[in-house]
């Protein structure tokens, strides 16, 4: 009897595999392309002769064959219009909706879906839902609504007596006078978006930003403004190429709180005085050009009673006086005169410094005045290599457009000649530009400007080391309240704006008439206190023209390809972290708004921490430190800055308080800086409670001050920036700790492993690189060319290895010799920002460090500026060099 096998397991298909996805591709493209054809013998009767109805027939089955072989392969590797859709428009599920791809291939569209009788359906023959219902219902009351409103405005218009005459309207009433030394109102917002901004407000541009950006939650506002925190596409790479080498990025930063301090320059100074100003911006030469009215000035202001501690930064802008810089009045004119002054700060900071100022301001005599424009003045920061250039493209001064050309070496003039300037930082430091543009809505869309003559290039060279309007500027008109109430009022709407664009001729923008408002605008041009890093424009707007130059901005295009790309909260972190520069307020903990965030950021990273399962997230009491130690030093989801300077803390601490502490510091954060919606006078929010222990921040210029002779406080903190030595990358909270100063041949066996990481990597390299043939020269003959490479092959070079040298290699990490992180009294402070630093091409962080324990015994010196960096739940720590920032 045969053996029969088993049929209990399933037998393997005699079908062979399916080809894969590529295979398969290439063969359907082969079979589009094969032609077939009939022999010619099929045209032959049996005794030879030639059949002409079989040969016809034949060759018209060839013919119809190749078309159809013309057709087929024209559709293999056909694209339909939705699949040649750019990278950045792409849907995960496709719409058949021809208005959702590009204008340029729409009419494609329109035929496939045509040819292929695709069903679509447009907005008037979908079958409404009862939410659509509901909706079209509402609009139809509000266009009732809205043509009764229209009609009574047009008989309201009529001149009595005259039939359908109407009196042109060329300037507003007269504006509302600002409340003095009290919180401003937010702007109320229409009636369809009222219910959105109950407890926040939106920025001009929050529409354009909701559609591209992840922004806040509803419920949880930033500094009680809906904030962009980062565009939904990934960024990262491409915001650092942006803003350091091609392109630049823009920032709405309308939330940045702005206030006015208007009296006699005596009083000013001395208020100013009060907070903290260095003296030597009041009364020396330095400060001159700064109380002209012709630069800005960027630093710290801080309380003037107490401990004098710091609050922000702020930027300080005087107004220059009536007449220009080249009328100098008398000495009694210049008691009277009344001068004016912009602060500009962080909203998280505004209560404190707004509080502090108009205490400050009420001990002059004669007093100062005091307005809050947080709603009245809007702002958009630009950097990048073509940040000038788009600026120019969109910013036109009103001479310029008119015809007459401005007078010559004033900033109307100036402005042009700045196309070639690729880093704002070339400019004077905090350079002041102020004058007056058009509504750029009727230039829209922007065109390139004109590249200068390379004769031009050297009259550019001469500019900046003259710069003109340190004589030449004028009082910046967006001082008054009346001209930026002016050209908010006198903005027309985008219905007329396009009823003007189609009534001019095709390719020429619409002329300018006398009823065009006159935007001012205020050009900062700042750079960062690294020195060698990109700089900025800050341009200064009334609120609601910030919008209009936003779209003409976003869609300016560069002579060297793309647009401008927006950014938010996160790329400025970012930008600020690829400069080694601390931002404001997560790298200053010091501050009372760098610890209200620092509260914010713990919670968060509590929570995240909570929401994972116990098998999955870190167990701090079993973190292993190395030499018997164990456990984590303070909370591993916090910057613990109470363990630092408390040491460990009572056992009476639970986690239950610190979640009310950090409920009560995340609504406290929200509740800054805006007075609530609903009451006409609000009651001002409370002030943010300052960090416990006394904890103050120290800023970067006072910190050489300071020595073992001359100890600072004992709670203070300085910002750093950490550069790795060798591998790792830090994170937020990671620790950081100095030499070890109680264990000698620990301390010894890192300062042996940080003299092994100053030479080169290993001595593979080395010998790679010196046993590798000589490189020929570019203009070599091909018979060399060929000598060399075949010299190469038949010798390769030879690798010495590392195993075989005498020179002791370090340990490596995870090693049982490489050495244990410090003990707990060496630790000096915590990383605030960690990444990987595409500017610098390696990781890097920011951090703050007690200052008092890297100041004594010289620990600013040599080897003192060696540190251990360790991340928080891990056991092993890095080698890292911090300076202070």
């Amino acid at each position: 009897m045969p053996n029969v096998p088993s049929t209990k397991r399933k037998q393997p298909s005699n079908n062979p595999p399916p080809a894969p996805h590529r295979a398969a591709k290439r063969v359907k493209t082969s079979t589009a392309r094969t032609i077939l054809a009939q022999a010619s013998d099929k045209a032959l009767n049996q005794n030879g002769d030639l059949d002409v109805s079989a040969f016809v027939k034949a060759r018209d089955f060839e013919i119809k064959a190749m078309e159809a072989s013309m057709r087929s392969s024209k559709n293999a590797l056909f694209a339909r219009a939705f699949q040649q859709v750019p990278r950045d428009l792409r849907r995960r599920t496709a719409s058949h909706n021809v208005k959702r791809v590009p204008k340029r291939l729409r009419t494609k569209a329109k035929v496939e879906m045509k040819e292929d009788n695709t069903p679509t359906k447009t907005s008037r023959s979908r079958t409404p839902t009862s939410h659509m219902r509901l909706r079209n219902e509402t609009q139809k009351k509000l266009q009732k609504l809205g043509s009764l409103a229209k009609a009574k405005r047009t008989e309201s218009k009529k001149v009595p007596g005259e039939e359908g005459s109407e009196t042109p309207k060329t300037t507003p009433p007269g504006a509302p006078r600002l409340k003095e030394n009290a919180l401003s109102d937010p702007i109320k917002p229409p009636a369809k978006f009222r219910k959105r901004q109950l407890h926040k407000s939106w920025l001009p541009t929050h529409l354009y930003h909701a559609k591209r950006a992840h922004m806040t939650l509803a419920a949880e506002p930033l500094w009680r403004f809906a904030i962009p925190l980062t565009p939904t596409n990934k960024c990262y790479r491409t915001t650092h190429r942006a803003a350091s080498s091609r392109g630049c990025v823009a920032w709405d930063t309308s939330y940045m709180s702005t206030f006015k301090l208007e009296g006699v320059e005596a009083s000013l100074l001395s208020l100013l005085r009060g907070l903290g100003v260095e003296e030597s911006m009041l009364t020396g030469r330095v400060g001159e050009k700064w109380r002209t009215g012709t630069r800005g000035w960027n630093g710290w202001v801080s309380e003037r009673d107490g401990e004098n501690r710091l609050m922000a930064e702020v930027l300080i802008i005087w107004c220059v006086s009536k007449g220009g810089n080249t009328e100098k009045p008398t000495d009694d004119e210049a008691k009277k005169r009344k001068r004016q002054i912009f602060l500009r700060i962080h909203p998280s900071a505004f209560l404190q410094v707004w509080n502090e100022a108009l205490k400050v301001a009420r001990m002059q005599r004669p007093q100062v005045k005091v307005e809050d424009l947080r709603f009245e003045i809007g702002s958009i920061e630009i950097m990048g290599p073509s940040s000038t250039e788009a600026l120019i493209g969109v910013l036109s001064p009103v001479t310029a457009t008119g015809g007459a050309s401005p007078p010559l070496k004033s900033p109307e003039a100036i402005w042009p000649l700045l196309g070639e300037v690729t880093n704002p930082a070339s400019l004077p430091q905090n350079a002041l530009l102020a004058f007056e543009i058009s509504d750029p809505r009727l230039r829209y869309p922007p065109r390139r400007i004109t590249r200068p003559s390379s004769a031009s290039n050297d009259g550019l060279l001469q500019v900046l080391s003259d710069w003109p309007p340190d004589t030449t500027q004028s009082s910046p008109v967006i001082f008054d309240h009346a001209a930026r109430y002016t050209a908010c009022r006198l903005l027309p709407s985008q219905k007329a704006i396009n009823r003007r664009k189609g009534a001019s001729l095709p390719g020429f923008f619409p002329d300018a008439v006398p009823e065009d408002p006159q935007i001012p605008v205020l050009l900062v041009a700042s750079r960062s206190s690294s020195g060698t890093s990109q700089g900025s424009w800050t341009v200064l707007v009334p609120w609601k023209c910030v919008l209009p130059i936003w779209y003409s901005l976003m869609h300016y295009p560069f002579s060297c390809g793309g647009n401008p790309r927006l950014a938010g909260l996160q790329e400025k972190r970012q930008v600020a972290f690829e400069h080694q520069v601390p931002w404001f307020p997560g790298d200053f903990p010091g501050t009372n708004a760098g610890w209200e965030w620092e509260v914010m950021e713990r919670g968060k990273r509590k929570e995240e921490w909570g929401r994972r399962p116990k098998g999955k997230r870190t167990e701090w009491e079993s973190v292993d430190l190395g030499d018997g130690k164990k456990g984590e030093i303070g909370m591993g989801w916090a910057c613990d800055w109470e363990r630092l300077f408390q040491r460990p803390p009572s056992p009476d601490t639970t986690d239950d308080s610190l979640q009310t502490e950090v409920t009560t510091s995340t609504s406290q954060v929200n509740a800054i800086s805006q007075p609530d919606l609903d009451s006409e006078q609000s009651t001002p929010p409370k002030p943010l409670r300052q960090p416990p222990l006394r904890i103050n921040q120290i800023p970067f210029a006072l910190t050489s001050h300071y020595t073992s002779a001359n100890p600072p406080p004992p709670t203070a903190l300085s910002a750093i920036s950490l550069s790795l030595l060798a591998r790792g990358c830090p994170t937020a909270c990671a620790r950081i700790y100095r030499l070890p100063t109680t264990n000698p041949s620990l301390r010894q066996k890192w300062l042996a492993l940080a003299q092994s990481l100053k030479g080169p990597r290993s001595s593979k390299h080395i010998s790679h690189r010196q046993s590798r043939p000589a490189s020929l020269p570019k203009d070599a003959p091909p018979h060399q060319v060929n000598a060399h490479n075949a010299a190469s092959f038949l010798n390769p070079p030879t690798m010495t290895s590392a195993a075989t040298t005498d020179t002791p290699q370090p340990p490596r990490a995870g090693e049982a010799t490489y050495p244990a992180v410090p003990a707990e009294e060496d630790l000096i402070g915590f990383v605030t920002t960690g990444n990987f630093n595409l500017g610098e091409g390696r990781a890097s962080a920011m951090g703050c460090v007690a200052l008092a324990r890297v100041v004594q015994d010289g620990a600013c010196k040599g080897d003192g500026k060696l540190c251990i960096v360790r991340e928080a739940g891990h056991g092993l720590g890095r080698l890292a060099r911090w300076e202070f920032a």
